[in-house]
């Protein structure tokens, strides 16, 4: 069972004496917090409960409350928000005396309060605070799910939300939000208010779910190496009319055949996706979205590696251009496209 599915089980007269929840995958620890904070019945107005953000409270205060007892019921439920101490992060809000004090507290936590932490990212398993909660805490994480996961979870929802997919228009939905949890989640509710029941086919996911920017970059690359020169040309005065900038749609562009041209490498050195995740990972000092590496690999299949060098330096250079003002950026970047259309 995924860990969002065992936080929607839990309650509040049945809650452990601290749980945690952490994770990297940033969009769906916000659905788990929000999950757990239902599953609970959260109610600010309650007495019974107490909420500290701590990058916004003094830790004596809440450590006056975590160790005071309950007034108005048998157990009281104190709530930390935003405890990246527990982190990767660089950012943090405990001195090192307070980190000591809240040390304390969990090697001998009262027993009338239930403590819930939210702390989003990679918890630092070097930290006391870390090993003590996951030596007596309980933990859910948020992690990126594999395909089959992500699929299995949100057809679940998609169900219980009275929808139906035809063939092709689920996989179509997961494509379009990128794999992406908390995507998955917004696009689902659209539909949701667009169909409330029923089939849902690929037009009803056309009509429903607007088009990002990435969507309309993907069509562009797509134009360009079909040679769809009027169709790129129109797409192109379409996002600029939309207040999207020749720099920010050439950044994208760098980026997205520079992705090319390393899984396109990585490949020819026999490494398979998962490797060519990791290696990517590795240089970017950053995890990179699997999903992005599947699709790269399947788009740039026809491509030659020196097609990709020619093209990523076309717009390297382009770049450049713009940015001293050699020449008006609509131009330069309309040229480039027109230039890496001619060197199929």
């Amino acid at each position: 069972m995924l860990a969002i599915e065992k936080i929607k089980k839990l309650k509040r007269d049945h809650l452990p004496q601290i749980t945690l929840v952490t994770g990297e995958d940033l969009g769906q620890f916000a659905v788990m917090k929000q999950a757990l904070l239902q599953a609970i019945a959260y109610d600010p107005a309650d007495l019974t409960y107490s909420y500290f953000d701590l990058a916004e409270t003094d830790y004596s205060l809440i450590d006056m409350d975590l160790q005071s007892l309950p007034f108005f019921a048998d157990q009281k439920v104190v709530i930390l928000d935003h405890v990246l101490d527990l982190t990767t992060q660089k950012k943090s809000y405990l001195s090192d005396t307070e980190a000591k004090q809240f040390e304390t507290y969990l090697e001998q936590p009262v027993e009338t309060t239930r403590l819930l932490i939210f702390a989003p990212g990679k918890l630092d398993g070097k930290r006391r605070l870390v090993k003590l909660l996951k030596r007596d805490a309980m933990i859910f994480e948020a992690e990126a799910l594999k395909e089959a996961e992500l699929k299995t979870y949100f057809q679940k929802l998609a169900h219980e939300k009275g929808l139906v997919f035809e063939t092709g228009a689920f996989d179509t939905l997961l494509i379009k939000s990128n794999f992406d949890f908390s995507e998955l989640e917004k696009n689902l509710l659209f539909l949701a208010s667009y169909k409330s029941s029923g089939q849902i086919s690929q037009q009803d996911i056309s009509e429903a779910i607007p088009k990002t920017l990435q969507d309309n970059l993907f069509d562009l690359i797509h134009f360009v190496l079909t040679k769809k020169v009027d169709q790129a040309r129109d797409l192109v005065k379409d996002l600029v009319l939309q207040g999207e900038d020749e720099v920010k749609l050439l950044s994208i562009l760098i980026g997205q055949f520079r992705l090319f041209l390393q899984t396109k490498l990585l490949l020819q050195k026999g490494q398979s996706e998962n490797q060519i995740v990791k290696e990517l990972s590795d240089y970017l000092g950053r995890r990179v979205n699997p999903y992005q590496v599947r699709f790269a690999i399947r788009d740039s299949r026809a491509l030659s590696v020196d097609f990709l060098k020619k093209s990523l330096l076309l717009l390297i250079e382009t770049d450049r251009d713009i940015k001293t003002g050699r020449l008006e950026k609509g131009y330069l970047f309309e040229v480039a496209l027109l230039k890496i259309m001619s060197i199929l």
